[in-house]
């Protein structure tokens, strides 16, 4: 009941409620120009040539593991006599593709070196002070007045309103 008492008196007030407005016009005391730092970034790209070493990508050894067991078994075929010409070859195959899969890897690890032309960018920052506009300072019955333009003003235009 209170609260609808309230809210009865506030719907009243607010029909009841005048205004009006007038404008008047003040003279600027004062323009001063108004001005931003702001930070300029400037791309810079900075290139060079390097040295780069670069890796076989022969695989893992296995052509030269196929390879290498091939002649070792056709050596020891041909090495071997009698009974043991198939113990001759077999381990002839074996030492060869022990043999050419190291010597494989062995090259693949060795790396060759190229000139390869590296870049990169960098900024280049500088502060720099912008024009943004105008400040206009006036005075109105003890109130300090500001207005913010393009240009210099002479006179600031006010609407005042008064509600009661």
């Amino acid at each position: 009941m209170k609260k609808m008492l309230i809210a009865a008196i506030f719907t009243a007030s607010a029909l009841f409620a005048e205004s009006f407005s007038w404008h008047e016009t003040v003279r600027v005391i004062k323009s001063e120009p108004v001005y931003k730092t702001v930070t300029i970034r400037t791309p810079s790209e900075e290139c060079w040539d390097e040295e780069v070493p670069v890796y076989d990508n022969g695989g893992d050894g296995t052509v030269g593991a196929v390879i290498g067991g091939a002649a070792g078994g056709i050596l020891g075929h041909q090495v071997g006599r009698g009974g043991g010409k198939t113990a001759a070859t077999v381990g002839g195959a074996i030492i060869g593709t022990l043999v050419g899969k190291n010597l494989s890897e062995r090259n693949r690890q060795r790396p060759r070196y190229r000139m390869q032309r590296r870049c990169k960018t960098r900024y280049i920052e500088r502060e720099e002070n912008r024009f943004v506009g105008y400040k206009n300072i006036a005075h109105y019955k003890g109130h300090r007045i500001v207005k913010y333009s393009d240009e210099p003003l002479k006179y600031i235009d006010m609407t005042i309103t008064v509600s009661y």
